[in-house]
């Protein structure tokens, strides 16, 4: 079965057939950079990198644009509150969110332009939409007039006559209808602009995704990605832009939803806001990414740090049989493998990865059994290399060189490191009491371990530890 992936504007699974055979585009909404990252604003980003992985596993080239809205009310507003340029508010969270996505495991985007670097492609594009009478230019500002697409609504369901005032800019009463929205914002004194034909401005948060888009994907591509927040008005106004200006524009819409809390949306506006930084402190950031990962892309998240514990605990069980299953192997441990029937029909039903873990998890219970007998290594090395593929499909591949490369280098390694010695001196101690046969004193030590939350295990090759619920 090919690739089927939910289309936001045909409310249909539809066989993903690309543009261009052998490659795949992808525009993602990226961050509006006015504050540090919390776990609903990163969600978005690992949904799209698993959609980007399997991909590529599918045999795509995949180009995969994700901007940075780095001008905006918000950004200027929070510059202006705290004395400082607006500029350097955007600099400081746009490192912010690098810092979040790279320590989630995402893989970096082809491109990840910001808008303010390319206004001179929203000034092409704002001529070519007054010239072809679908904007016009009103007190310095631009404004797309949305009656002159018929279409306008089809994504997200709704009519014009429906629609409230779009409340994009203080200059309603400087359009044609207030539910034109704006393209262009007229210079205001104290704060950043750019020169255009129309006047001195700034440009509206719709207009720069068209542009970036149109830049680096071409006038029509294959997936345009984002929350399912901006399906109206941004998603809405970005299509009309560009179909307006005669581009194909994306394909297919895809969306993910909302991580929420108490059900509602994770926001700061509700004061329930959990930074990915503060996050990271209680679970390791690969527990967190498989956490976020391993919900269907489009069902809400209803977050809670129990529920992040017990997804974390299931996490580690896996870690645990590719950790034990490579130290069983040794130099014969492979480093990836073939990924089951039962897994990739999962992927390919639009990313269905609750179904693809119900499949690796059932391998998993196979490769333990498979360890407990320890006689067919062959059989071994086949699942773990298949598991292995698996969770990099997800990018939680507890082995993967940016996994291994952390947990050797950070601070949580090297007490995991110094409570190995320890442990193994006890280790010792009880091997000692074993062969002298004191088996009360062996016995004894097995239980302050335990009380300690250090489960042992007796295998053929010696007594082997881990702390009880996984590392």
């Amino acid at each position: 079965m090919a690739l089927r992936l939910h289309d936001t504007a045909t409310r249909s699974v539809r066989d993903f057939v690309p543009l261009r055979e052998g490659q795949a585009s992808l525009y993602l909404c990226g961050a509006t950079v006015q504050a540090a990252p919390h776990v609903g604003h990163i969600r978005s980003g690992v949904c799209f990198d698993v959609l980007g992985r399997w991909l590529r596993i599918s045999g795509y080239e995949v180009t995969f644009c994700r901007n940075v809205t780095d001008i905006d009310d918000k950004i200027i507003a929070r510059g202006r509150d705290e004395e400082r340029p607006w500029w350097a508010v955007a600099m400081q969270y746009e490192r912010e969110f690098a810092w979040a996505y790279d320590v989630l495991g995402c893989t970096p985007p082809t491109i990840e332009p910001r808008a303010t670097g390319h206004v001179p492609e929203m000034i092409v594009l704002m001529q070519r939409l007054i010239d072809s009478g679908h904007a016009y230019a009103s007190g310095g500002d631009v404004y797309f007039d949305v009656r002159s697409l018929p279409d306008y609504g089809a994504l997200s369901g709704q009519k014009v006559d429906d629609l409230l005032p779009a409340g994009d800019s203080e200059g309603d009463d400087l359009k044609h209808d207030p539910r034109d929205f704006a393209l262009w914002k007229s210079a205001k004194p104290g704060e950043p602009s750019w020169p255009t034909p129309w006047g001195d401005g700034r440009p509206g948060w719709h207009l720069e995704c068209s542009a970036m888009a149109g830049k680096y994907l071409g006038p029509e591509f294959d997936i345009h990605g984002g929350g399912l927040d901006l399906i109206f008005p941004h998603h809405e106004n970005e299509i009309a832009q560009s179909h307006a200006a005669g581009d194909g524009f994306a394909r297919y819409w895809v969306h993910n939803a909302w991580v929420t809390t108490s059900g509602e949306k994770m926001s700061k506006s509700l004061g329930n806001s959990l930074l990915v930084r503060e996050v990271v402190k209680r679970v390791r950031p690969i527990e967190l990414r498989y956490y976020l990962a391993s919900a269907h892309y489009r069902s809400m998240i209803e977050f809670s740090f129990e529920a992040l514990e017990e997804s974390a605990t299931g996490f580690r069980r896996l870690e645990n049989f590719v950790r034990r299953a490579t130290e069983v192997l040794g130099a014969d441990a492979p480093s990836t493998g073939m990924l089951c029937a039962d897994f990739v029909a999962a992927m390919d039903d639009d990313l269905g990865v609750p179904a693809a873990l119900a499949s690796l998890h059932q391998m998993v219970t196979d490769g333990n059994t498979l360890l407990a007998d320890g006689t067919d290594r062959s059989a071994i090395a086949g699942v773990l290399g298949a598991v292995r593929a698996m969770l990099d499909v997800l990018g939680v591949d507890p082995l993967a060189e940016l996994w291994a490369s952390r947990e050797s280098s950070g601070g949580d390694a090297r007490a995991l490191g110094a409570l190995d010695a320890l442990v193994q001196v006890a280790i010792g101690d009880r091997a000692s009491a074993r062969e002298r046969r004191d088996f009360d004193a062996a016995d004894a030590i097995r239980d302050r371990l335990r009380e300690a939350g250090i489960a042992l295990e007796d295998t053929p090759g010696g007594a082997r530890w881990s702390l009880e619920g996984g590392f």
